[in-house]
């Protein structure tokens, strides 16, 4: 089960796509900017949905307790309950909220690692400039 909440946090409307599955919530944050419209909405998911997917299922999964498993639900109260859940601000849970922790971190560490190589590249270039200067004055030129 697939379902984006959009909220207003701080001074930005914020975005969350949650992928339930297998038991397991897989969560995604993104931030829209301005309160965006239901055609902008539909626009920015046409474009960006599927990486949102992929960055989701690229999240660690969080388990899911049992009061969040529903039963298949007739279709007529799925709908009832769809509009009410649409009418009212909808919250992150502590699952999703834990998975998107998760997700942070791991993209923190991918950056740290980044950040590690790129230096450690800056500063291996650094030396092997020094070292042709210093053959080249050696040489006398």
């Amino acid at each position: 089960m697939v379902s984006l909440s959009v909220y207003f946090e701080g001074s930005f409307w914020v975005g969350v796509l949650e992928i339930v599955q297998d038991g397991g919530l897989r969560a995604t944050r993104f931030v829209l900017g301005s309160e965006p419209t239901d055609a902008e909405l539909y626009d920015f998911l046409m474009r960006y949905g599927t990486a949102l997917l992929e960055r989701a299922e690229a999240s660690p999964a969080v388990p899911v307790d049992g009061a969040r498993r529903e039963a298949r639900v007739n279709p007529k109260r799925a709908a009832k309950l769809a509009a009410r859940a649409a009418g009212r601000v909808s919250r992150r849970s502590t699952a999703s909220q834990e998975a998107m922790r998760l997700e942070l971190e791991s993209r923190k560490q991918e950056a740290r690692a980044d950040h590690r190589e790129r230096s450690r590249a800056r500063e291996e270039h650094r030396r092997e400039v020094l070292r042709r200067k210093r053959a080249e004055r050696r040489r006398g030129r």
